[in-house]
């Protein structure tokens, strides 16, 4: 092919892009259509952010952008066939009722709202909070500005069910909408920053990485609406836990396990590291001391309160096979622990563990505590990563590892926090990883495993059939290996000599 055959045989191939309408449109359609954006990424090979980064501006190229006009254009046309098709009496309402009066309505426009003042305050009926007005006898606001949600551009509310069921909605600004088209900030979060950065994947992760902090905080904000327990954020702290110099650590100790075995039976190991995935996801979930700490003294524990102790500790005599549930520590005598730590020694004391003798009690600073104060912004960080794993979608997965785990190392004396100081919850927080990783390590040594090594929070070295004791897989409940290492030599030469020993 001569240089002028290729050069035509390239213009015959060339092709002009599908077009695709405007990114407030793209969504429309999809949302008309009650399709979620995790239906439409499906259908079309990809990951539901990068649907949403389409929504928000972002446009696709080569093979997927066809695909993707075809949808939209598919959409326009079932919506034109279904607004042709709807049979007379179901008509969108008007602003005349079936009473023959005019009549202003929650989804009327903007300009339409000649609301009727109220003598009293009155729950709005989309988003609970006071208002002064009333509208077709029902109290709302009518700046969506005051609404307790703000307008987020659904499209008109259609009258008529296309099911026999019922549908559950949801305020949204002065409509409603469908729960499961309820907004999810870190889903859109992640597709606002693809957008932004027209799809480079390491600087949106970079992005939404340097904001996880005040994200975490809004997204535990709105976790906590409704919540039975209002979250003292500022208290009054006890020295004890504020840092001794400027660079120093405060008085608490963490119990944080760095524990080898000391000894391995004779032969060659194969050792296999185990990461306990989310342990300081998992760790939300611990009792918490919902209001300021008050001082105590005696030798009782309340379990319907939880803080810091200070206690001499129990003799350990299982450093052979078990790390110390108080880690490394060398100085003798009384110390603070948190209460995970007191929890954990307190119940290997007890009948069925027998493994020490009970943790002697001096003074506490403790308060009413709870296990659920952080669980609706756990579960909800749970829940993404899960999404996030089974779509392949490593923005999100980075994002909301970024969330839980600055969310706690950020509550103390932080100058990157000054929302929640709770320098108790965070030692509290680590605590409770520390513990949940020593409760593994005795299940393998129950289970007939050689636990070799225990580290910080989410680090288990174990000898033996490991898969039988844990599930494998990024689930918050399960493990993946981490690294795996030979540990000593074969005792017979020959096989010695096979390894080049």
């Amino acid at each position: 092919m001569t240089d002028f055959e290729a050069i035509d045989a390239l213009l015959a191939g060339a092709r002009e892009e599908a077009p695709l309408p405007p990114a407030g449109e793209r969504r429309a359609l999809r949302e008309e259509l009650n399709l979620s954006q995790a239906q439409v990424a499906q259908a079309l090979g990809v990951g539901p952010s990068t649907v949403g980064g389409w929504e928000a501006g972002r446009d696709p190229s080569g093979e997927v952008r066809d695909k993707y006009a075809y949808f939209l254009e598919g959409a326009r046309t079932k919506l034109a066939e279904r607004a042709t098709a709807r049979p007379a009496g179901h008509e969108p309402r008007t602003a005349e009722d079936e009473e023959g009066g005019p009549q202003a309505s929650p989804h009327d426009g903007d300009d339409g709202d000649d609301g009727e003042a109220l003598h009293r305050e009155q729950p709005c009926v989309l988003c609970g909070r006071p208002a002064r007005h009333q509208v077709a006898g029902f109290p709302q606001h009518l700046d969506p500005g005051e609404c307790g949600t703000a307008p987020t551009g659904e499209s008109d509310a259609r009258t008529g069910s296309e099911s026999a069921g019922t549908v559950r909605v949801v305020p949204a600004g002065r409509r409603v909408r469908t729960a499961d088209e309820s907004p999810d900030p870190i889903r859109e979060a992640v597709a606002a920053a693809l957008a932004a950065h027209f799809g480079d994947v390491e600087a949106a992760t970079a992005a939404l990485v340097a904001r996880a902090i005040p994200d975490a905080m809004a997204l535990l904000d709105g976790t906590r609406r409704g919540g039975r327990y209002d979250i003292v954020a500022h208290p009054w702290i006890p020295d004890i836990l504020r840092k001794q110099t400027a660079r120093g650590p405060d008085r608490i100790w963490e119990a944080r396990p760095k524990w080898a075995r000391p000894e391995l039976p004779t032969g060659r190991h194969q050792v296999t590291a185990l990461d306990i995935n989310g342990a300081y996801l998992s760790a939300l979930k611990t009792h918490l001391p919902i209001g300021q700490l008050e001082h105590s003294s005696g030798f009782g524990h309340d379990r319907r309160r939880a803080g810091v102790h200070l206690i001499t500790p129990p003799v350990w005599e299982h450093d052979a096979v078990l790390p110390n549930p108080l880690g490394n520590r060398d100085e003798p005598g009384p110390l603070w622990v948190t209460e995970p730590t007191l929890r954990l020694l307190l119940r290997l004391s007890g009948p069925k563990y027998a493994l020490c003798d009970p943790p002697e009690i001096h003074e506490s600073f403790t308060s009413g505590a709870t296990e659920n104060l952080l669980e609706k912004f756990r579960v909800a960080l749970k829940e993404a990563r899960e999404r996030a794993i089974a779509e392949e979608d490593e923005v999100t997965v980075e994002y909301v590892k970024a969330m839980y785990s600055k969310f706690v190392s950020t509550m103390g004396e932080s100058n990157y926090n000054r929302e929640l100081y709770r320098p108790d919850w965070m030692h509290l927080i680590r605590s409770q990883a520390f513990a949940n990783l020593w409760m593994k390590a005795y299940k393998a040594h129950e289970e007939g495993l050689v636990v070799v090594r225990a580290m910080g929070t989410d680090e288990l070295h174990v000898l033996g059939e490991w898969r039988r004791v844990f599930p494998e897989g990024r689930g918050v409940s399960e493990v993946k290996v981490k690294d795996t290492y030979t540990v000593g030599c074969d005792t017979d030469p020959v096989a010695a000599d096979e390894h080049g020993d």
